[in-house]
Order: structure tokens, then sequence, then C-alpha cells
């Protein structure tokens, strides 16, 4: 008998869903993983046992991303959830968020990694606060692909003219937030996670929606780091100098070990080295004992250059024609996410990749309110606070526009007292 033929791999896909309370996120994960037949006998045998415990009739889908005891008997998302599935094309890794608004924090961790959002609404109550809090949240992070999925049609008998208007009035908001542009493409779906329909399966229940289901968007949305050209970034990690002299190849052996955060490069390529400036060519590029021609995004590998400069943990190896100037100012949007208030009068220690630099704030222009939009002076920030925020740096910092690239234009702050993180920041 042949063996099976590779099926294409269409690679790993980041998402996250988010919602408002009861518009039913974790039951359509539930029912993402029950229709796919990713879910182990057992523990769809312990969820059913669960459910016949609490008196209900079908298996309640939604115990499956629930797995705090406090979430379980709150009925509600704390902390961001994180599933594994696959299909026979793609690898996914989903992170349910909490809608609560003081859960920000936690829903802009969840959306830091995501390539697509799932933003869900109840298709009786249409638009609330929290969609719009939950899409200025996708838009600040920059998730380039947004799925509005109006849900529970069949508490409105699988209207076609309630999920029109629904269609229409998210538009409109979606535009006066700067969410619809250029790169950034949002698609719509009606569906019912209890029933199953357009998650997995079309269903029959409404006919009048010729658009493809659930899974059929998430098997064709883009990779990460697929939809455009991006400039080589490679924070160095780590100087690897075995000095093996009973072995002439590692005798001057002079590596730099990192993860290639964006674009690629070949042996060849000249490159730059940041913030020093120092330029050389790459000699060779390794992973594991492994010789490559080249390395591209999300490689962890070696590169050896044919020059001798003086580079540690901290630098940034660029190619050269793709170089920009280190910064000493950082302009950025910060969540605050201590509970400890931000105090411009404090020093803190900002990690950008593998650099820090000691950090002072400049000035915060403005705090948003993350329920009506709208901007207020600030004097500190308090807990799950966004504010566009100046930082002065002790160091120069190799970063990006965020928006340009979400690997070297993110952030941390750190409290150097306490060596807990407070803040996450993307550079504007």
């Amino acid at each position: 008998m042949n063996a099976p033929t590779n099926q294409h791999d269409n690679g790993l896909l980041r998402f996250m869903t988010c919602g408002s309370v009861d518009d039913g996120k974790s039951t359509l994960i539930g029912r993402l993983l029950f229709d796919t037949k990713t879910i182990l006998e057992d523990t769809l045998t312990q969820i059913a046992r669960t459910s016949q415990k609490r008196g209900m009739d079908a298996v309640d889908l939604s115990l499956l991303t629930d797995g705090l005891q406090a979430e379980r008997e709150q009925g509600i998302t704390i902390d961001v959830a994180y599933r594994y599935f696959s299909t026979g094309t793609r690898k996914y890794i989903i992170a349910d968020a909490p809608g609560h608004e003081q859960y920000t924090r936690n829903m802009v961790t969840a959306a830091s990694t995501a390539n697509l959002a799932i933003i869900l609404m109840d298709a009786r109550k249409g638009m609330l606060t929290q969609t719009r809090r939950h899409s200025f949240l996708a838009q600040l992070v920059g998730i380039p692909h947004i799925v509005v999925a109006v849900n529970k049609m069949d508490l409105v008998n699988y209207d076609q003219t309630a999920f029109e208007k629904i269609r229409a009035e998210y538009l409109a908001f979606a535009t006066e937030i700067g969410l619809q542009r250029e790169g950034r493409d949002i698609r719509f779906i009606p569906m019912s996670a209890l029933n199953g329909d357009m998650i997995v399966e079309r269903g029959d229940a409404m006919p009048w929606h010729t658009g493809p289901t659930l899974l059929e968007i998430l098997e064709s949305a883009p990779a990460a780091h697929t939809e455009k050209a991006e400039n080589f970034r490679f924070p160095v990690q780590f100087v690897c100098r075995p000095q093996d002299s009973t072995n002439p190849e590692l005798h001057d052996f002079r590596g730099f070990m990192g993860r290639v955060e964006s674009g690629e490069i070949a042996i060849g390529d000249a490159v730059t080295v940041l913030p020093s400036g120092r330029t050389s060519t790459i000699k060779a590029i390794r992973l594991g004992e492994e010789k490559l021609q080249r390395a591209i995004h999300e490689q962890s590998v070696t590169l050896l250059l044919e020059d001798e400069i003086d580079i540690s943990r901290g630098d940034m190896i660029v190619k050269s024609s793709e170089a920009r100037e280190p910064l000493k100012q950082l302009d950025a949007m910060l969540c605050w996410l201590s509970e400890t208030p931000l105090s411009p009068a404090r020093a803190y220690v900002i990690r950008h990749t593998t650099r820090e630099s000691k950090a002072k704030i400049g000035a915060i222009e403005y705090r948003v309110d993350v329920n009506t939009l709208e901007r207020h002076a600030a004097q500190n920030l308090n807990m799950n606070d966004i504010a566009k925020v100046s930082f002065r740096l002790a160091q120069p910092l190799c970063a990006d526009n965020y928006a340009e690239n979400r690997a070297t234009g993110a952030f941390i702050v750190i409290d150097e007292s306490t060596n807990n993180t407070v803040g996450a920041g993307m550079v504007i």
C-alpha cells in the first residue's frame, strides 16, 4: 500500500477570540475543537459529566476553555487560555482573551502575537462598549486580519436583516477608529456556536450567506511574515566562542546566536551592527550542526561574519541596506500592567528584544478611555490604562515602528526595584 502524500502546509496561525460576557467565546472555541475532532475522548467524557451534573441536556463545550476554577464558578473568562489544534493543512494556537475592562492587560498580552482576531457579537445586542474596546485594542496592537462573528443567530431566527444592520454599524465604527485601512481586512460571518452553523459545517439555516465558514477563513488566512517583504532584524542573544584547541574548525570560531525576528539573510549579504554602525559580510549560517545558505524569519541560528568586529548581547545585526538610526527617545502607546501606578518621577528599565536601557518618562501626552475612545490628560497611569508616552533613554535602542515590524517595534517596561514587568509598549 502506498503511503499517503503530504498535504500542503499553510503554516502556523495564531489567532485570538474576544467579545463581551456571554457572547459565546468559549462555546465557539469548544465547537471549533469538537467539530475538527481535536478533543481527546477522556476530555470529552469529563466535560460531558460536568454538563450532566449541571442539569444540561447537551455537552457544554465552553468548559473546554474556562480552565480556572474561578472562571467556572463565575461563568467568565479571567486569564488568557491558550489552546492548540491542527487540521490536515495548518497548525493553530488560539488565545481566548477575557472581555472585562479590568482584564485589558490580559487581552493586550494575547493580542500581541495574534495574526487574526475573531470579535464576537451577540446578534440580539449588536455592538456594545466591549466591542468598541476590543476593536480599538486589535487596531492598537496591529492585528492585520479581523473576523467579526455575529453569534447566536439562532436566537434571532437567522434573520439576514439583523446581520446586515450589525455589519453596517461596525463598518462605520471601524472607519472612525482607523481599523479599516490598507493592509488590514475585515470579514463578517453570521453563526451559531451552540448549533455549529457556519463554524466548520455550513448548516442549512442561513442559505442567504454565501461566504466561507469560519474554518475556511482560518485555513486561508496568511501566516505571519508572509504578506509583505520585511527588513532583516537579528537581535544577538549570545556570542559563541567554543575555543576548542582539539578541533581546528572551532579554534577561532566566533558565532553570534539569536533568532531572526523578521526578514531573511544569506551568505554574502552585507550587514551592519547596531548601534555601533560597524559593517561586515555574512560568512556562514549555522542551525545546530547544519550549514545553511540562508536563514528566514523565526529561525534560531548562528551567524558568522567575515570580519572580527566587537559584537555583544543586545546588539542587532541588520542588512546594511535596511539599517536605521538607533533611537535615544521612544514615542509609544503604552499599556500599564502593574497595580502600582506609573510615576513620571521614577526611572524604569526598558527591555527591547535582547537589549536593555534605563529610561525616564519624558511626557504622558494623553490617556485613552478604552470605553469611549476619548483622550484625556494624565499625570500618571493606573493598571490597564493605555496612553501615548515618550521615554528618554540612557542607551540607544534599535527599534522600528510597530506598524512596520511588530517584533522590533514592541518593548516591555521593568520596575528596577522588583524586576516585575509593569508595562508593554508599541513604538509609533
